[in-house]
């Protein structure tokens, strides 16, 4: 079927439409950032950042933020793998449909509601700190991992768990010697992606009390300490470079072996 040689101009032209009446309802005046004084402002402030504090004092403190943000990433995780691949199994259909629909339900409420919702419903019922941001991170991070799992489930090959089943095994057995080795690989690939992903919320999640780097910058920034959150920004990215290198390293290592 032919496309019409005007649809492609009459797309451009409703993008544009729609771009024009998204700053009309939004109010966006772009032209006060050219206006008096405003670029001397945003140079000002840019400029405070280019200065970062690192003062022993200031680095000790980062320095434990990072360490708490490293452990509630990693908590967090492993929390959510091992109720992820709990969720899977009946997830999978291996429980029957009634018990797959229930496990998919809740797999897809808990990656529905997004980190920091989680996390400020943990800071209510948990408190300020870390414990909030790992039991959000656990919860949303279940949310994907168990779906993730479950695919693995199912695209994973039944004939060796068949073989034990009928040489007597029973259905424990055949599942951990018959289908989990074949299945270790992507398991330890998908959490270890999501640990990457972690880390960097766990240093977001800071901002509405869970603790960790993220509530060092907000302090900061609040207080208007731009060398300070300079250098706080500084430990987000290397945590981050630190994390990706060593989970990419770890994949090497035992997914492709």
């Amino acid at each position: 079927m032919s496309r019409s040689p005007l649809a492609g101009p009459v797309i451009v032209l409703l993008a544009l439409a729609a771009v024009v009446a998204s700053f009309v309802y939004l109010g966006l005046d772009l032209g006060a950032l050219l206006e008096g004084d405003s670029l001397q402002q945003m140079a000002g402030y840019a400029s405070r950042f280019a200065q970062p504090d690192l003062s022993p004092t200031h680095l000790r403190t980062i320095g434990q933020g990072a360490l708490e943000t490293l452990a509630m990433s990693a908590l967090g995780t492993l929390l959510a793998a091992i109720l992820g691949l709990a969720l899977a199994l009946p997830a999978a259909g291996r429980w029957g449909w009634p018990a797959r629909a229930v496990a998919r339900l809740l797999l897809n409420a808990l990656r529905a509601v997004p980190e920091l919702v989680w996390a400020a419903l943990m800071v209510l019922a948990a408190g300020l700190g870390p414990n909030a941001g790992t039991l959000a991170l656990a919860l949303h991070t279940s949310g994907v991992l168990g779906r993730l799992f479950a695919e693995a489930l199912e695209n994973t090959p039944a004939a060796p768990a068949e073989a034990l089943r009928l040489a007597g095994s029973g259905q424990i057995a055949a599942f951990c010697y018959g289908t989990l080795p074949n299945l270790v690989p992507q398991l330890i690939a998908y959490t270890l992606y999501r640990w990457e992903n972690n880390i960097r919320m766990a240093s977001v999640l800071g901002f509405v009390g869970a603790g960790g780097l993220g509530q060092l910058l907000y302090v900061n920034l609040s207080l208007f300490q731009e060398a300070q959150a300079a250098s706080v920004i500084l430990a987000m990215l290397a945590l981050v470079l630190a994390v990706d290198t060593l989970s990419a390293w770890a994949r090497q290592r035992w997914v492709r072996a």
